[in-house]
C-alpha cells in the first residue's frame, strides 16, 4: 500500500470511529464553526495542534507557517487573523513555537537557502533586537532555545501591532494574546507571554487612535 493510500484508508477508519462514538458528530460541524481559539503555529510535522492539545475538529482555528511568524505583509496570515477575530470572534489567539525549530536554527546562520531567505529574515531581525542577550549564552543549544522563545514573544507583539487586534480590543475587549513554546522531548507546552486586551504596546507609535 502506498503512503497516500494509507492516509485515505486511515481517514475512513477515523470517520467511522467518530460516528460510532457520536452519531451526530459530523452533523454538528456541517452548519457552523465557533472555535474560541486561533492557533498560529509552526508548519513542522511534529507539532500538530489538535493532537498535542487533545482537541476535536471545530475547536481551534489554525494557521501554520515556517517558524510561526506574524508578518505584516503576509496576506494569508492577515486574512486568517481577520476572519478569526472579526467573524468567528475568537476569545484567544495563541502563537505556539517549539524548541528544535529548524527555521530558527537556519536563521541563525549565514547560509543562503534560496527563496526562504526572505522569510527567515524576519527571524534574523528578532536576533538583531536581542543579540546581546543571546550572544551572552555560551552554549549553542541555549542560544537557539532562547531565540525560539524570543521569536514567539515578538510574534505576540506583532499581533498586538495590527489594526485587526487593536480594533477588536476597542470594540469587544478581546481577544487575549498568548505566546507558548512546545518541547519536542516531552510533549509539554510552556506559556511564555500573555497580553490582555488593551494592554499598552512597547512603543506608542504602534497604537492606532482612529479605529
Amino acid at each position: 500500500m502506498k503512503v497516500y493510500e494509507k492516509l485515505l484508508q486511515d481517514n475512513k477508519q477515523w470517520a467511522q470511529s467518530k460516528i460510532d462514538q457520536d452519531p451526530d458528530f459530523f452533523n454538528r460541524l456541517v452548519n457552523i464553526q465557533r472555535p474560541k481559539i486561533l492557533w498560529i503555529g509552526c508548519a513542522d510535522s511534529r507539532v500538530p495542534p489538535n493532537e498535542i492539545t487533545q482537541t476535536n475538529p471545530g475547536d481551534i482555528f489554525i494557521h501554520r507557517n515556517v517558524a510561526n511568524l506574524v508578518v505584516h505583509t503576509d496576506l494569508n496570515m492577515l486574512s486568517v487573523l481577520q476572519y478569526a477575530v472579526e467573524v468567528l470572534e475568537v476569545q484567544h489567539v495563541v502563537v505556539c513555537g517549539h524548541y528544535g525549530c529548524g527555521g530558527v536554527k537556519a536563521a541563525m546562520t549565514n547560509t543562503s537557502l534560496g527563496l526562504i531567505n526572505k522569510w527567515l529574515r524576519n527571524i534574523k531581525d528578532v536576533y538583531r533586537y536581542h543579540d546581546h542577550e543571546i550572544d551572552a549564552l555560551h552554549d549553542e543549544a541555549a542560544r537557539v532555545d532562547r531565540l525560539i522563545e524570543l521569536n514567539v514573544q515578538e510574534q505576540v507583539y506583532n499581533l498586538a501591532k495590527t489594526s485587526i487586534i487593536q480594533k477588536a480590543w476597542k470594540d469587544r475587549k478581546g481577544p487575549f494574546l498568548h505566546g507558548w513554546v512546545y518541547r519536542l522531548e516531552d510533549g509539554i507546552i510552556h506559556p511564555l507571554k500573555e497580553m490582555a486586551p488593551g494592554e499598552p504596546l512597547e512603543h506608542g507609535i504602534y497604537e492606532y487612535d482612529n479605529l
